[in-house]
């Protein structure tokens, strides 16, 4: 499990494409302390295993089915990713419960900048939609966010300079894809309900 709270940026060191999975290398300096081969950590929001470890180095195997809901498909040496650990008992808990399973990918649509805060605008899949609250949680690029405005087929969180200066929303543009994880405690009531509804419909 995750929180949202982003620990740093760091830098992919290597991409390998391999048939059907695709391993990438990323430096974690002092944030690969303790790290253990079979650890989860979030990059980008997106919960992978680590499959091998050295001098602060990690890398990670990227199976077709998550390339094909996320951004990491299109991440090359020299991007910056964020990165979480997994959370221990224990721990201060600053953000929502984030599972680290991303939903959808969702595209920067646009960017309204203000003294000291930027309001960003994510559109997406309207089938998303039934999950988003004004004031609800929502994981960006696996970063704990509050959403601001919910649109049609879009919505928009507010970056404060911290946020702006430790993740990876800090420099992308319009245009550019992110990975969003709605919150689970929305999507398993509104399942809940839509199975409920399918059951009355069905006795009468």
């Amino acid at each position: 499990m995750f929180t949202g709270i982003v620990k740093a940026l760091r830098t992919v060191k290597a991409v390998a494409e391999q048939p059907g999975i695709r391993r990438i290398t990323i430096e974690l300096e002092e944030l690969s302390e303790g790290l253990e081969i079979g650890a989860s950590v979030a990059i980008n929001g997106t919960c992978l295993t680590v499959a091998a470890h050295q001098n602060g180095t990690a890398a990670f195997d990227i199976i077709q089915e998550t390339l094909n809901c996320t951004n990491l498909g299109i991440l090359e040496k020299g991007d910056r990713v964020n990165i979480e650990r997994a959370c221990r008992i224990g721990d201060e808990v600053g953000g929502h419960h984030v599972t680290g399973h991303v939903d959808t990918v969702g595209t920067i649509q646009e960017i309204r900048m203000a003294p000291n805060n930027k309001e960003v605008f994510i559109s997406h899949d309207p089938q998303w939609n039934k999950y988003m609250i004004p004031k609800g949680w929502i994981a960006v690029d696996g970063i704990s966010l509050t959403v601001v405005a919910v649109e049609k087929n879009r919505f928009s969180v507010c970056l404060i300079p911290e946020t702006l200066a430790r993740t990876t929303l800090g420099f992308k543009d319009s245009g550019q894809t992110v990975n969003l994880e709605f919150d689970h405690t929305a999507k398993v009531i509104v399942a809940t309900i839509e199975r409920m509804e399918i059951q009355a419909k069905q006795a009468i």
